[in-house]
């Protein structure tokens, strides 16, 4: 199987370096000095208990030059996702399916009307790290997985022969007949995750075992999970304690990856993730109070590049 990764980074870097080392044929699509060092270099991943050398992939910075591809594994930020996903029309146009396993609930629609709804699998990904230097990214959890499947719920041949290929490569891999519930079960808990430790800048492990902000994380989930059902999306009525005790089991020095963008100066996925419930839920009268505030209190280093703190346009002395 011929397999194209487009976003060299924690997700797309792990599960196509997996499948490097599996033996499939992988090509990264990415770009700067990431692009460069694993050119030069190779990429490097940094597991639990382990250190992983992948240099029998090729690395380019243009969809153009990967060839002809059976899969595309769309692992971008979602703020990238319109600009990276109009490239890939020539691959998708000679055969090629696009599995998107972005942060979010509404990535595989967006990407589809770029490329063709018809051409595209929904997925979420189960992994934990960040890129600590060009071409080399470092994970902090052994949590390893993708689920992925069609927009009617079937087993498609495509979707299986690419969950076949993962699974023979060494991960944990599944087509899902509910793709979007499975979707929004990880967001209550992702959404959340990434406010709150953007807000608090500290990790899970402080987070979700003190008692006076659990509370808080609860109505965080289950804003979501409103949301969510809301929309017709089937979710178990024990969604937030799930979401909590998932936390909980995470390694405690472990944060969600906005936080690490947020600390970096980089853009965030804010839109995708707190805004999109403060907009889904003022579209159908769901309260957000949570989410809201966590929105508004991080907008503002939305377009913030390379400082934690956001400029003064203007100095009041008092």
């Amino acid at each position: 199987m011929r397999i194209a990764i487009m976003g060299g980074g924690a997700v797309g870097g792990y599960f196509g370096g997996l499948l490097a080392l599996g033996g499939m044929d992988v090509t990264f699509i990415a770009r700067g000095e990431h692009l460069r060092a694993m050119q030069k270099n190779g990429l490097t991943l940094e597991i639990p208990k382990a250190t992983l050398h992948i240099s029998n992939a090729r690395f380019v910075a243009e969809p153009t030059e990967v060839g002809k591809c059976d899969v595309v594994l769309f692992a971008v930020k979602a703020y990238d996702m319109e600009a990276a996903a109009a490239p890939l029309k020539p691959l998708v146009d000679s055969g090629a399916t696009v599995i998107s396993v972005l942060n979010g609930v509404d990535h595989q629609d967006r990407i589809g009307a770029i490329v063709g709804a018809d051409r595209v699998l929904g997925g979420l990904a189960m992994v934990s790290g960040v890129v600590t230097a060009p071409g080399v990214i470092r994970y902090t959890s052994p949590m390893s997985s993708l689920r992925f499947g069609e927009a009617d719920g079937r087993l498609s041949s495509r979707a299986i022969a690419f969950r076949d290929a993962c699974v023979a490569a060494g991960f944990n891999a599944e087509v899902d007949g509910d793709i979007r519930a499975a979707q929004w079960a990880k967001f209550v808990g992702l959404a959340t995750n990434a406010a709150l430790t953007c807000l608090f800048r500290l990790p899970v492990g402080y987070i979700y075992h003190d008692p006076e902000i659990i509370p808080t994380a609860l109505r965080g989930f289950e804003e979501v999970a409103a949301v969510g059902r809301a929309l017709g999306i089937a979710l178990p009525t024990d969604i937030a304690q799930r979401a909590l005790a998932l936390h909980q089991s995470f390694p405690k020095t472990m944060y969600a990856s906005m936080y690490h963008d947020l600390a970096k100066g980089k853009p965030m996925e804010l839109d995708s993730l707190s805004g999109y419930i403060v907009r889904q839920g003022r579209a159908l009268g769901v309260p957000t109070p949570i989410h809201e505030m966590a929105y508004l209190a991080l907008k503002p280093y939305l377009n913030v590049c390379g400082q934690l703190t956001p400029p003064l346009t203007s100095r009041v002395q008092m």
